[in-house]
Formats: C-alpha cells, sequence, structure tokens
C-alpha cells in the first residue's frame, strides 16, 4: 500500500509537514521532478528525477522512485524546474572576522591584512564577538548554499574564546568544523594547543554530529614565530586527538622547503589539508602528491590580496594529480559566496591557458563547469576528511542538498543544470537548503532567524570591537 503524502499546497503547509516530524528518523521526504547534479561519479546528472531521504541519510535516486514503489510513506515535494545539487563545502574562512565585513575591500597586501586585522584588532575581540561573528558567517554560508563550513578559528585567546566559536556553529545547525588556532599576536591565555582535548570531550564525544574538530596551524615561522609552524609536536597532538590538520599561509619558497622537510618526516598525508598553495616548487607539489595531502585553494583571496604569485594554483595541483577543495578565506576584503569562488577559478584558469597558448600551435589545457563545481563539493568534502559523510548526492551520504531554482530570470530556460549552477546562479536561486535532512532554508529564507536582533548583534559587536582596537 502506498502511503505517500500528498504534496501541500502551500510552501508554509510543506514546511509545517517537515518540521512536524524533524525528530523522526524513519521520516522520508521525496523531492521529486528536479533535475539532479549528484556529483557522484557513478551516478552523473539526472535530467529529471527523484531523490528520497529517509532521517539523516540520502537513501534512493532515480528516475521515478515512486512507480518503483520506493518512495512509500514519503511526504512528497515537487520540485520540478528546480535543480538539486550537494550542498557547497568551504574548507577554510575565518568566520569570527564577519563582523568586519569588506572593511578593506582594496586590502594591498597580506601583511596589511595581517597588522589591521590580526594584529590591530583581533586583540579586542570579547567571546561573544566570537560568537556572534561565526554564526553571522555560519547563517550566510546557509544562506548561499554552502552546507559546511570549516571555521579556521585563530583567534582562541581563552577557553571562553573557542566555546564561543563552536556553540556558534552548533546553534546554526551548519555542518560546521571547528579548526582551532591560538591568535598571532596579543594577550591570550596560553591554553592552546592543550586545550583541544578539553573541548574534543566536552563537544565532541560523538562520531556522528554536524560539528567536528580539528587542528588548524601555520606552515612557517614567518607571519608569528614558532610555535604556530607545523612540525613534529603539532603533528603529535592531532595523532594523539585523532584528528586532522588545516595548515594556512602555505606559500613560496618557505613553504615548499618544509613541506618537503614534512614528506620526509612523515607529517603528511590525506588528513593534512595545505591552504594556499602559490608560488610552490615542484618538488613540493611532488611531496604532496606521493603522499596524498589535500588541497585548499581561496581563488579570490590568492588573486585579490596578492599571496606570493597571486594565481590559484589549479594547474599546479591538477599536474600533481591533485583535485582540490575551495574556500572563502576572509570576509574582511572578500565574498562570502562560493558561487564567486568557482566563477573566479573558472576564469582565472582558462584566460592563463588560452593566453599561455596564444600565438603557438599548442591547445590550451582548459577546466570546465564541472571541474569547479567538483571542487565547491566532492573535493572540498574530501580534503577536509568528510569525504565519506558529505559532497555529493550519493545514497548513504547525509543529505546535504541544495534546492536551486531553474527558471528564474536569471537561469531561465535549463538547458545545462552545471554550467546554470556554477554560471546563472547566486543566493537568491536558492530556494531550499537541508543539512543532515533538516531544512535549514524555505523558500529562499533561512529558518530560524531573528534578522532585526541579528542585525543589533552585529553592529554593536562591531562597534565594540573597533572602538576598543582604537583605544588601545
Amino acid at each position: 500500500m502506498n502511503n505517500s503524502v500528498s504534496t501541500p499546497t502551500s510552501a508554509a503547509a510543506v514546511l509545517d509537514q517537515l518540521r512536524s516530524r524533524s525528530a523522526d528518523p524513519t521520516r522520508r521526504i521525496l523531492l521529486t521532478g528536479a533535475a539532479i547534479v549528484t556529483m557522484d561519479p557513478e551516478l552523473g546528472v539526472l535530467p529529471h528525477g527523484d531523490l528520497l531521504v529517509e532521517g539523516r541519510k540520502i537513501v534512493a535516486i532515480g528516475p521515478d522512485l515512486r512507480s518503483e514503489g520506493t518512495a512509500d510513506g514519503a511526504l512528497v515535494i515537487d520540485v520540478t524546474g528546480a535543480i538539486l545539487a550537494p550542498g557547497f563545502v568551504d574548507t577554510h574562512r575565518h568566520a569570527w572576522e564577519a563582523q568586519l565585513r569588506r572593511i578593506m575591500p582594496d586590502v594591498n597586501d597580506l601583511g596589511e591584512y595581517v597588522m589591521s586585522t590580526l594584529s590591530g584588532i583581533a586583540p579586542a575581540y570579547r567571546p561573544h564577538d566570537v560568537y556572534v561573528g561565526t554564526r553571522l558567517a555560519a547563517l550566510t554560508a546557509i544562506d548561499s548554499g554552502i552546507t559546511t563550513m570549516l571555521d579556521f578559528s585563530h583567534n582562541s585567546r581563552t577557553a571562553a574564546h573557542s566555546d564561543s566559536a563552536v556553540e556558534a556553529l552548533i546553534d546554526t545547525g551548519i555542518r560546521g568544523v571547528h579548526a582551532s588556532m591560538r591568535p598571532h599576536f596579543g594577550a591570550w591565555d596560553g591554553q592552546w594547543p592543550a586545550d583541544l582535548s578539553r573541548l574534543k570531550e566536552q563537544y565532541f564525544g560523538s562520531d556522528d554530529q554536524l560539528v567536528t574538530l580539528r587542528l588548524a596551524t601555520l606552515a612557517t615561522d614567518e607571519i608569528a614565530g614558532p610555535d604556530l609552524a607545523y612540525g613534529d609536536r603539532l603533528a603529535r597532538v592531532a595523532r594523539d586527538l585523532g584528528v586532522g590538520v588545516s595548515v594556512d599561509a602555505v606559500f613560496g619558497v618557505p613553504s615548499s622547503n618544509a613541506i618537503v622537510s614534512w614528506a620526509k618526516n612523515g607529517l603528511l598525508g590525506p588528513e593534512v589539508s595545505l591552504i594556499h598553495c602559490t608560488g610552490l616548487t615542484p618538488e613540493a607539489w611532488q611531496a604532496m602528491a606521493d603522499t596524498g595531502t589535500a588541497v585548499s585553494l581561496a581563488p579570490t583571496s590568492d588573486a585579490q590580496i596578492g599571496l606570493e604569485s597571486a594565481i590559484p594554483a589549479i594547474d599546479e595541483a591538477l599536474a600533481a594529480g591533485i583535485r582540490p577543495g575551495l574556500s572563502i578565506d576572509v570576509e574582511v576584503a572578500l565574498a562570502s559566496d562560493m558561487f564567486t569562488q568557482m566563477r573566479t577559478l573558472h576564469a582565472i584558469q582558462r584566460m592563463r591557458a588560452v593566453n599561455g597558448a596564444y600565438g603557438t600551435t599548442a591547445t590550451p589545457s582548459r577546466i570546465g563547469v564541472r571541474d569547479v563545481l567538483d571542487f565547491a563539493t566532492l573535493q572540498g568534502a574530501r580534503s577536509i576528511g568528510l569525504g565519506d559523510v558529505t559532497g555529493s548526492l550519493t545514497p548513504g551520504k547525509q543529505a546535504d542538498l541544495l534546492v536551486v531554482r531553474a527558471e528564474d530570470l536569471n537561469n531561465m530556460p535549463l538547458n545545462d543544470p552545471i554550467g546554470t549552477l556554477v554560471l546563472g546562479s547566486d543566493p537568491r536561486n536558492i530556494d531550499a537548503v537541508f543539512i543532515a535532512g533538516e531544512v535549514r532554508k524555505w523558500a529562499g529564507t533561512v529558518l530560524d532567524v531573528d534578522l532585526p536582533a541579528l542585525r543589533d548583534d552585529v553592529r554593536e559587536s562591531r562597534d565594540h570591537v573597533l572602538q576598543t582596537a582604537r583605544n588601545a
């Protein structure tokens, strides 16, 4: 007997039914009639199909699940005219900075950012300010279709600062990774990295939870001294805790030399993600490839702030056989969404490929829209240790997915679903976001957010931080 629930007649009615059984692990949701971009190499793209969620996971994908009897008992949601896609994965964002958005849009170089933000403003942050910034960043991520965000939290001045960052991720419902690091400059309690043990015990006791833990560090001692440079001591901390490592500020000859040394000493592997990777030597890339080390690119950050060569290292990564993840980095100077990262990387790489072959008989080697979507989803998840959990629409994985309107003014008519996602869409087209089967954005609005109260919190926090920094 088919017990499927008929599609309710309004978005509000659908939402009521979605939320009425949100705690039921057997609740079934059938999304039907969409073009499905799975990013699963075996499943590919379904021009018109159905996707079934049970509890937190995707359980089936096919052209017509209702006729197969697979969807019995499901709440049926007609998403005809939309694209179903995996949620984006942001592999590196300094979320605490969000209330400083675009405060220095024309930043000249890394040094200017470091001295202004990390040295000048960061010491003024209270735990409450870390909470406000991280929450704002995570809610914005959800709004723009990012279902997983690694928060490279490098302002952990006290245990309370770290707690605030973790609790902000939990409170938003995002799939978050708290990558913990002490501040670069200013007073702090000296609790890091020892405090990671407490964090793990207090917040990360289960393997099946949305927010997970990671160690964050820097490549070398150039910016903030030797205590933050990745090496034997910090690798041992991560191994003892059983967590991965994200290494920021990886660029140039000093980082290249460090990478070769890490490889020789057994400190690299798939559990380590290296961020930026601009201006690295061929020897460093070979060491990364040989050890299966992950890479996170920050296309707008590399180009706009001008990190080392200022060219996102996509060609170098692909030449070494590494498919990278993508990241936002710092909102003080950059865009907040993954669409911008994909388009920036797509345009820069193709421009360079054609320019390099110009005036010769060579054929340009160009990436395509599927590549950058792969980087923004599946490869991003793999690069931060979540490839078995999210990053593609695959039965058995968590239901982290987007419903993107393909018949909006800027997207119609739908001719190529991947091309539409990468080159046509933006956050306004994201009708719904599900994370682990829970609806977090619906009918174009992020749920459970009191926007006036949030605006007040953000403004108060920003004003306090800037005034305190000015008076220091």
